[in-house]
């Protein structure tokens, strides 16, 4: 093995011992003692199973986790790509077609490594702690749109990037940030209106209290509001959420069904104004151009580091080529991004809460959502004392507690 193969080694194994460190801490942070904020929202045998839950979770990620890295490893040690690159070479295609067969056979066979788990998670654990209401047809469905949709966009996306890889010569990184920057953004206006329905039915939110209290609130902030939309998550699952999404007249502000169930009027138009703070703070914007700017560092080092035969070398890959660089180079920004990860969790969280500051201006208190907070962590069975280097690594939104105190502070 050589320097790339020790450096890399030796930071996905940094990476994992960081997550179990983690892992470990935050099982040790559980408190049995219902926090004060809670009392009267939680009783003591559901707060014991939310504990019960978050340690399960726990320790299947940690396995799950384990298996993924021992499997990663096996098939590195094994010459597993340089086996498959001599594979895929001898079939006598060009360079793209090649690629192509590559990447999804690594594609689909790490798909089909995944079901397990994922089956195991949500018809045992979910199904045993009452959240799952997926079907095992919705879930073979799932998988098989899933899959059809990698295929449908990524596979042109990554036959592109090969082709500008191939011809464009020391602009190739350029032209391929610009290529995949189009595709990303032009997923922002056609994901909600074509992609996102393949999956869960957006029904037009009906007439009445709910429906004419949002469109007076979203008056009031000045937010063009063409419709709201219930999304049937309780096809999958009893947890509840909401969310924006798009751009221009392609965005969608959608609630779960499972949400509208939960909740009363007041709470739900708190959590509506929790998403129209993350458009009028502009976050999604802003995480849009984050986005794209990361996504030209990743080309332009892609671009130098497929020149150097060390990288193939690691892997035992005989000949270069963009494809096999592609994958090859994603192994190491595996670890880079973990760290990475560390940063836009930070600047998550700080938009969770300027956010959570908005609907509480906006709406004239806090306290709604605050009530909000406390029902759908206990329908969840969140867990209410995370230990700080689990939140770090793993949290978009700062710990439940905290978004309370913050939010109870700015009550009139």
């Amino acid at each position: 093995m050589n320097v790339y193969g020790l450096i890399i080694l030796a930071a996905l194994l940094l990476a994992f011992g960081l997550r179990v460190a983690a892992d470990l801490l935050n099982l040790g942070a559980l408190d049995p003692a219902l926090p004060a904020e809670f009392r009267g929202v939680y009783d003591a045998d559901r707060y014991r199973r939310s504990q019960e839950y978050t340690h399960v979770r726990t320790r299947f990620g940690l396995l799950t986790t384990t298996l993924d890295l021992a499997l990663l490893l096996a098939f590195w040690f094994a010459g597993g790509f340089g086996w498959l690159d001599r594979q895929v070479r001898s079939l006598g295609l060009g360079p793209i077609p090649t690629g192509l067969c590559f990447v999804a056979f690594l594609g689909l066979a790490r798909s089909i490594l995944a079901i397990p788990s994922s089956w195991w998670s949500t018809f045992v654990i979910e199904e045993r702690f009452g959240f799952n209401r997926t079907t095992p047809k919705t879930f073979w469905t799932d998988l098989v749109k899933g899959l059809g949709l990698a295929a449908l966009l990524g596979g042109p996306l990554l036959a592109g990037i090969l082709w500008l890889f191939e011809r464009t010569g020391s602009q190739a990184w350029l032209w391929c940030w610009l290529v995949s920057a189009l595709v990303a953004i032009g997923l922002q206006f056609i994901a909600p209106t074509w992609i996102m329905p393949l999956f869960n039915r957006f029904t037009p939110l009906a007439p009445g209290e709910l429906r004419d209290a949002i469109l007076a609130y979203a008056r009031t902030v000045d937010f063009p509001l063409r419709d709201i939309f219930l999304i049937d998550g309780s096809r999958r699952s009893t947890k509840a959420n909401a969310f924006f999404t798009g751009f221009g007249r392609h965005k969608r502000v959608a609630l779960f069904d499972t949400l509208v169930q939960q909740l009363g009027t007041a709470e739900l138009l708190a959590v509506l104004a929790h998403e129209v703070g993350h458009f009028k703070r502009r976050h999604i914007a802003k995480g849009m151009l984050l986005s794209l700017t990361e996504m030209g560092l990743v080309f332009l080092l892609l671009s130098i580091f497929l020149e150097h035969q060390g990288l193939f070398d690691a892997f035992s890959v005989e000949r270069r080529s963009v494809y096999a660089g592609l994958v090859l180079f994603a192994l190491v920004l595996a670890p880079l991004g973990f760290l990475l990860s560390i940063l836009t969790g930070m600047l998550s969280r700080k938009y969770e809460r300027e956010a959570d500051a908005f609907a509480a201006a906006t709406t004239g208190s806090g306290g709604p959502l605050a009530t909000a907070l406390k029902r759908l962590s206990v329908d969840s069975l969140s867990n209410l004392t995370p230990h700080p280097l689990y939140v770090i690594l793993h949290y978009s939104h700062p710990p439940v507690c905290d978004r309370i105190h913050a939010l109870e502070g700015v009550s009139p």
